[in-house]
């Protein structure tokens, strides 16, 4: 048994005295009160523990995340909102995609345009797009890199919106360049 250990052993027998000595006091003073709160925190630890186990479970339904099969496909799972999101790579950094067929193009926000490396302040906003929200003017770029599972692009042309928006959007342009693209049932699964 290493030091951390016997020490942590050490701290947990000090925390049970402690606790334990507490009860055994309040239980002399007032017995089914102690008898009642000492089942209320049992609950409480109980319910905690059960949370931290099933927090995956509860993490991929509220958030479900895609996947990379043996064979190179990408899944992802239809979110509790309706719509598809993937994660790529851009120039390293890890980017969040609605996928919007709807949308000709990568968008990505101004705030992940940021945080790949664009200088955001000093984009030319020289392009137009029509969202159901009306015109909206973009900014052209290039991606030096765009990262999807195992599948690597180089040099890809993409939007920066000027206005606001939360998610940045994968859009036809990319998506055109698997050789498959398919939404069955709840999934969406990407092929090249």
């Amino acid at each position: 048994m290493d030091s951390q250990t016997l020490a942590r052993l050490i701290y947990l027998g000090l925390l049970a005295v402690a606790v334990g000595g507490y009860f055994v006091i309040e239980f002399r003073r007032r017995p089914q009160r102690t008898l009642q709160q000492a089942m209320l925190w049992g609950l409480i630890f109980l319910g905690t523990l059960a949370a931290v186990g099933l927090w995956n479970d509860v993490r991929r339904g509220v958030m479900p995340s895609q996947s990379v099969l043996a064979d190179g496909r990408i899944e992802a799972p239809l979110a509790p909102d309706g719509h598809y999101y993937l994660t790529a790579a851009v120039n390293g950094v890890p980017v969040r995609f609605v996928v919007d067929t709807g949308a000709t193009d990568i968008v990505l926000t101004a705030r992940d345009a940021a945080r790949v490396g664009l200088d955001v302040a000093g984009l030319a906003y020289v392009g137009q797009a029509r969202t159901a929200n009306g015109v909206i003017r973009t900014a052209p770029v290039r991606l030096a890199s765009m990262e999807l599972g195992p599948i690597h692009d180089a040099n890809v042309r993409a939007v920066v919106n000027d206005a606001e928006m939360d998610t940045s959007l994968m859009g036809m342009t990319y998506l055109t360049r698997f050789a498959r693209v398919e939404i069955t049932r709840d999934r969406l699964v990407l092929e090249r």
